[in-house]
């Protein structure tokens, strides 16, 4: 079947508007849609119990995927996306949660930590691109997934952050091409974002040495910088995680580190926000939500983000580019100063004063 016969399908009528209207509903190009199929067929066909039309037509692969992905992109309620479809709006939650497993299981390849030396030294030498931060492997950032939960639900105040929002957190290490590398969701939104790190794998692989344990620059003369990531003042201070110096009155090396910092941390800002922006049931503010099943709903969309990336889609271009992911958020300050991270930091900084013009 033609993929501009289902794109009409689930709701939409000008079919003959070619490519544009076709990326416009999915939110991707028909090369990544079915590259998309391709990965899931396997999982999703092997289930016994077909889904079908109102009308009684059963639903194909590709009318699968298309109403999964509608759900995903638009962030519409069940009932909504069921009534422009013609499907039962359950129909469209069997749909769609049969996709997230299915992608969660065939598609985890697309969402790794690089695993060649080769693979990290052209992300050493992007981010370098960027303003000049070198052996910088990743940016850490947070954002949190809201949820509309009633009082009378016995864990709504586990899930009330700050903000006094229901939120889930998702925390993402992105590389300089705004690709997701390492990702933890799952912990209700007040757990601060220090915490949130301290506790993750890629954390406890740091500390044992097992990750960011590649080649080492050096500095100056008996002082050697390893590789490292960068997060904003909700992180710690650590030999592999550089956060920007508190203070308003800072020495020119210390300034112009944290303006570096800055451009350079917005990788990850704008990451996450295009994340929000094209699949918009993360966006918003959820409706009640199964909590054990929203990570994996996070972890596949974070997924579909990366295959985008990967695909080198086009529509990817034209997705905006503002950076504002946790509208309604203040900045965490987390303060802990690891006394080794402390030197290196200013190592770093009077590195890169005498090696960059400022403005670089």
């Amino acid at each position: 079947m033609h993929c501009l016969d289902y794109a009409s399908r689930v709701g939409f009528q000008s079919p003959s508007k070619g490519l544009d209207r076709f990326q416009s509903v999915f939110k991707i190009s028909r090369k990544t849609f079915n590259y998309i199929c391709s990965l899931v067929e396997e999982s999703m066909m092997v289930k016994t119990g077909g889904f079908s039309f109102t009308s009684g037509k059963n639903l194909s692969l590709h009318d699968q995927v298309a109403i999964a992905l509608r759900r995903l992109s638009s962030g519409d309620s069940l009932m909504t996306i069921g009534d422009s479809c013609g499907l039962h709006h359950s129909t469209v939650s069997q749909v769609t949660w049969r996709f997230v497993e299915a992608l969660e299981e065939r598609g985890l390849q697309h969402l790794q930590w690089p695993s060649s030396e080769t693979d990290i030294a052209k992300i050493k030498s992007k981010f370098q691109k960027i303003q000049g931060l070198p052996n910088c492997c990743g940016v850490v950032d947070t954002t949190h997934v809201m949820m509309c939960l009633p009082s009378s639900d016995p864990t709504s105040n586990v899930w009330l952050d700050q903000e006094k929002n229901h939120s889930m957190i998702l925390q993402a290490i992105v590389d300089p091409e705004m690709r997701f590398r390492d990702i933890v969701t799952g912990w209700p939104g007040k757990i601060e974002d220090w915490l949130v790190f301290q506790s993750s794998n890629f954390c406890k692989m740091c500390d044992k040495g097992e990750r960011l344990n590649g080649k080492r620059l050096e500095l100056s003369e008996g002082s050697e910088m390893g590789e490292y990531i960068i997060g904003d003042s909700g992180y710690p201070l650590l030999p592999y995680l550089m956060t920007p110096y508190e203070g308003k009155e800072l020495p020119q090396f210390k300034a112009e580190f944290n303006r570096r910092h800055s451009v350079t941390q917005m990788v990850a800002q704008r990451a996450l926000a295009r994340l929000k922006d094209m699949w918009k049931i993360i966006q918003g503010v959820m409706w009640r939500p199964d909590k054990h099943k929203l990570p994996r709903i996070i972890l596949v969309c974070c997924l579909l983000h990366n295959i985008v990336i990967d695909l080198e889609d086009e529509v990817q271009e034209e997705m905006p580019s503002f950076h504002d992911h946790d509208s309604g958020y203040h900045q965490q300050i987390c303060g802990t100063l690891d006394i080794k991270g402390v030197h290196l930091r200013d190592e770093l900084s009077l590195y890169l004063s005498r090696k960059l013009p400022p403005g670089f």
